[in-house]
């Protein structure tokens, strides 16, 4: 896998304002992918010295980058990215903090505070986006199925994680799983993977600022997922 170099994130609002923080990947040629997904590419199709304009052309994955799975991802019986409520890709940030986690590591659901509810946007930050471009990048934790499950009896219907998956990326000789995924999407929860920037986050909530999120992906139609530009918005100082 090659290293990409993240760009640098703007400070869009002032120090005592609300501020907008990207939370995305960017997408470029030769990126990371999930292994077996489709390689990304982006090269010129139109230019505008020859002819009037530039056009990029792409070729990707729907999970390329930062995105969105849909129910519809692990099971053809569940619902698609486009008969999915648009709040179901919005809402109040709850940050999980599992920076400690090893490696391949499990995070189980004594990592959940007991205040979740309806319409919150839970958001596990392993520090694992530091990582990206790496082949370490493949060894992120990843969520226990008895926290997604509690996740859902929360009623919280949207998950992100700043790593490759919310199940385990399995290195040689270990056993695929999509264990995590079956019970969020089995409960029609979006998930959002590959997010970066978090660490931000939480500083903003130490210094008691509000966070919402937005997970709003491309409109692909009867799709499994979809790239999406992450953004967060942070509240002004207290």
């Amino acid at each position: 896998m090659p290293s990409i170099p993240m760009p640098s994130i703007p400070n869009d609002g002032g120090a005592q304002g609300s501020e907008l923080v990207d939370l995305s990947v960017p997408i470029v040629s030769g990126m990371p992918v999930y292994p077996g997904d489709p390689e990304v590419a982006v090269a010129p199709a139109l230019r505008a010295a020859e002819d009037g304009v530039n056009v990029q052309r792409l070729h990707l994955g729907s999970q390329s980058g930062t995105h969105v799975d849909a129910p519809w991802h692990i099971d053809d019986a569940l619902p698609r990215l486009d008969e999915l409520p648009l709040d179901r890709f919005t809402g109040p940030a709850v940050l999980i903090d599992a920076r400690g986690q090893a490696a391949q590591g499990a995070i189980g659901p004594a990592a959940l505070p007991a205040t979740l509810r309806p319409g919150d946007v839970v958001l596990f930050v392993t520090g694992w986006s530091d990582r990206w471009g790496h082949l370490d990048y493949l060894r992120h934790p990843y969520l226990a199925p008895e926290t997604a499950r509690a996740v859902v009896d929360a009623g919280v219907r949207t998950v992100g994680i700043d790593a490759l998956s919310v199940d385990r990326t399995p290195g040689t000789g270990q056993e695929f799983s999509l264990a995590a995924h079956r019970v969020l999407c089995g409960a029609g929860t979006v998930i959002a993977e590959n997010l970066t920037g978090l660490a931000r986050l939480l500083r903003a909530r130490e210094q008691g600022r509000t966070v919402e999120i937005f997970l709003f992906p491309l409109p692909l139609a009867a799709a499994d997922g979809a790239p999406v530009r992450a953004v967060a918005r942070l509240g002004p100082l207290p």
